[in-house]
């Protein structure tokens, strides 16, 4: 057993069997690839990830080396998977291949960026650089000038965040809209805005009280993205503060709905479905990309496909999910989960 090791199992044997380092590593295996729900994934990365700084909120030496080496061993990780996932890695062939296309990489910078804010910072200067990087987004969004189109365009092709990535990343850039290399700053900040919340949910008062200030934190935080909208628009594609700001507090605030449901009333079967899934989501999510499942649904459900008409595509979308989640409880059932 090496050193890093060995540090990293004695931090792990110091904390309480919930906070386990092993909390950290399982929350990177609870990403839904899906970049419409995004924000939800990340929220949830860091609020797991917060579990284990907060204990070390000042580790040195050899203990936070380690951590800062795993963080950049998942940084890697989650990288190469983004490229495997739609970066035609697997293809082979140079003149397809695309460095930064997947969602898995917009949440590795981002994880990585906060991983190493929260390793070195205190949580006041955690705020203060989470909203230093919105507004220094903003700024060089609306201030340096882009070849052809002036400073403060947001157009599609003109804005500052995509040429960039254009400039640096030439014939491997994806060939879409969306940015990557700029909009790490505002990956990091959406990551920290779950941070944020992490600290809501752990604070020692009141689950109540936990809930009343989670959902004031998810009101501010629309409320200043829809107001900072008004001269920053909300864009996906380039992250925008505004996004970021929007688009987390909405998220923030479903995660007081269902604090309030699992965690205050204490309703959780209902949820088992989802938590056979999160449990392997990093797993199931690189499966798909890689294999159409719905191929082993027609063996049971093709006959009956075809006499749906219009509502072919939905059943064999279903049929197919019924396949996966099926795999994902034998799975579960067996103590069998993915993680990196």
């Amino acid at each position: 057993m090496n050193d890093e090791t060995k540090t990293l199992k004695e931090i792990e044997s110091s904390l309480p069997a919930s906070d386990s380092v092993d909390k950290l590593y399982e929350s990177l295996s609870r990403i839904v690839g899906d970049d419409k729900i995004t924000e939800s994934n990340i929220v949830f990365i860091a609020t797991n990830l917060m579990q284990i700084v907060e204990k070390y909120p000042s580790l040195n030496g050899s203990k936070k080396k380690a951590l800062v080496i795993h963080v950049l061993k998942r940084f890697v990780i989650l990288f190469v998977l983004g490229m495997v996932a739609q970066g035609h890695l697997l293809e082979y062939d140079l003149s397809k291949l695309h460095i930064i296309s997947n969602t898995l990489q917009a949440i590795a910078i981002g994880y990585l960026i906060a991983a190493l804010i929260m390793l070195n910072m205190k949580v006041k200067w955690q705020v203060s650089i989470t909203a230093g990087m919105l507004l220094l987004f903003w700024g060089l969004m609306a201030w340096i000038p882009v070849s052809g189109y002036g400073a403060g365009s947001l157009t599609p092709d003109g804005n500052l965040a995509i040429s960039i990535d254009k400039w640096i990343l030439g014939s491997f850039q994806d060939g879409t809209t969306y940015s990557w290399i700029l909009s790490g700053l505002t990956f990091a900040c959406t990551v920290l805005l779950g941070v944020f919340a992490g600290y809501i949910l752990r604070s020692d008062i009141h689950k109540k009280k936990n809930l009343l200030r989670l959902t004031a934190f998810g009101f501010f935080c629309t409320g200043l993205g829809l107001l900072w909208s008004l001269v920053f628009p909300i864009i996906k594609h380039i992250w925008t503060s505004s996004f970021v700001l929007l688009s987390g507090g909405i998220c923030i605030l479903l995660l007081a709905l269902f604090y309030l449901v699992i965690d205050v009333w204490g309703w959780r079967k209902w949820a088992f479905v989802f938590k056979v899934i999160g449990m392997n989501a990093i797993g199931v999510y690189m499966v798909t990309r890689l294999f159409d499942f719905r191929v082993i649904a027609n063996v049971f459900v093709g006959g009956l496909v075809e006499r749906l008409g219009t509502w072919n595509a939905l059943f064999q979308g279903m049929a197919g999910f019924a396949v996966i989640w099926l795999i994902l409880y034998f799975m579960y059932t067996k103590k069998i989960f993915i993680k990196i």
